[in-house]
């Protein structure tokens, strides 16, 4: 009779265990849950001073916005950048999808230049930059419809794009 107590014991257990494991998605193969919120700008983690390399750390724990968002990391002096503004940039950019660096300009000791505005970069950098001042460093989130869209010069399609920049002069 104590066999067969523990015996039915035993197999209660295992049947609890096994819809357990099935009710909590025991499925390696089945994909993550999305995260439930949109990240803002204080949600990416960076490091680094005006005029050194940055870091960029996106968390697992939050969507990409579909918004454009911007933060100065430090202010910056002098007048604001507008459209038709003359700008030199130092940038890193980090994909969303896969959180990996993808340019520097720091890497090559080329800072980028540019007018605001004038469509000669994305959308989310004629619109992102718009206040920068010079010594400025600002993190700029920007979602696929205000970047690269379809795809393009090695970033997947519909891939949110993360950069610091540092203006290094505004004229």
């Amino acid at each position: 009779m104590q066999n067969i107590g523990r015996t039915a014991v035993i197999g209660a257990c295992a049947a609890i265990a096994a819809l357990g494991l099935t009710a909590c998605g025991g499925d390696s193969s089945a994909a993550p849950a999305a995260p439930s919120r949109e990240c803002t700008a204080d949600d990416i983690k960076t490091t680094g001073n005006f005029g050194q390399p940055p870091t960029i750390t996106i968390p697992d724990d939050c969507a990409p916005p579909k918004k454009l968002l911007t933060k100065d990391l430090s202010a910056g002096t002098g007048k604001a950048a507008a459209a038709g503004s003359k700008l030199s940039m130092n940038y890193l950019v980090v994909t969303w999808s896969n959180k990996k660096k993808l340019d520097s300009s720091f890497d090559r000791g080329e800072p980028f230049g540019l007018d605001l505005g004038a469509g000669q970069v994305i959308d989310g950098w004629d619109q992102g930059l718009v206040g920068v001042k010079q010594g400025g460093r600002r993190l700029m989130i920007i979602p696929p419809a205000l970047a690269y869209k379809d795809g393009g010069r090695g970033i997947a399609p519909n891939e949110t794009l993360v950069f610091v920049t540092d203006a290094l002069s505004v004229g």
